[in-house]
């Protein structure tokens, strides 16, 4: 699957630190669950790529929301 790709899927995600100090992403769906442990600096460095995933999301939202509004514009 690519990132790009859309799925129905649905999942539950928490995270928290654990009692042994590292940061834990659990992904559970109906059929499996997947607990991922990272060193604090490891998490700190996907919460990095996270904001500047959501900054690229969000100015490609805004981008796409501007084109639309050119296409409907017309004729006001």
């Amino acid at each position: 699957m690519s990132i790009n790709r859309e799925s129905d899927v649905a999942a539950n995600l928490q995270i928290g630190p654990t009692d042994l100090g590292m940061v834990r992403l659990y992904v559970a769906t109906d059929t499996v669950e997947l607990p991922l442990d990272f060193e604090p600096e490891e998490a700190e460095e996907i919460a990095e790529e996270l904001r500047a995933a959501a900054a690229r999301a969000r100015a490609i939202a805004e981008q796409a929301a501007r084109d639309k509004g050119k296409k409907g514009g017309k004729g006001r």
